[in-house]
């Protein structure tokens, strides 16, 4: 099964899920997580922008070329909305999940209910953790709930 990890890339909730899933015959997909890369690969790659405009359109245009690619050749898609920042990307990359209807789990926190009503409406599950979310994986291939 292909997962693709959408979302906050400031805590460790990727490796959270990997780690759980490694008895699992899943293979797992996500945005670039390096900050900076992320922000600069346009530039990098198709040459420098003296306005920053340019330069966050050039790296968009070229990071959505992974998402795309993530999204739409992922089996499930995990979206975690972290504490710290707003999460633009991430309820992008929702929307875009359910409007290719892949099965969408939102990883987000209680005190975050409420404004994200709507993502959690077109979610298959809503987790708290990302533990909760290995076990939905773990359900899904095998049957088994946890012990």
């Amino acid at each position: 099964m292909k997962v693709y990890l959408s979302g906050e890339i400031h805590t460790d909730w990727r490796e959270r899920i990997i780690d759980g899933s490694k008895d699992l015959d899943v293979t797992f997909s996500s945005p670039v997580t390096d900050h900076a890369a992320s922000d600069d690969c346009g530039v990098a790659i198709l040459g420098e922008e003296p306005n920053k405009f340019w330069h966050d359109h050039k790296g968009a245009k070229v990071n959505a070329i992974r998402t795309r690619h993530g999204l739409e050749n992922a089996d499930i898609v995990v979206v975690r909305f972290g504490e710290k920042y707003k999460q633009w990307n991430a309820a992008f990359d929702a929307g875009m999940a359910a409007a290719l209807g892949k099965p969408l789990i939102v990883l987000s926190m209680p005190e975050h209910q409420h404004a994200l009503k709507e993502i959690h409406g077109a979610a298959l599950a809503a987790a708290e953790e990302p533990e909760q979310v290995v076990q939905i994986l773990r359900y899904v291939l095998t049957g088994k709930l946890p012990t």
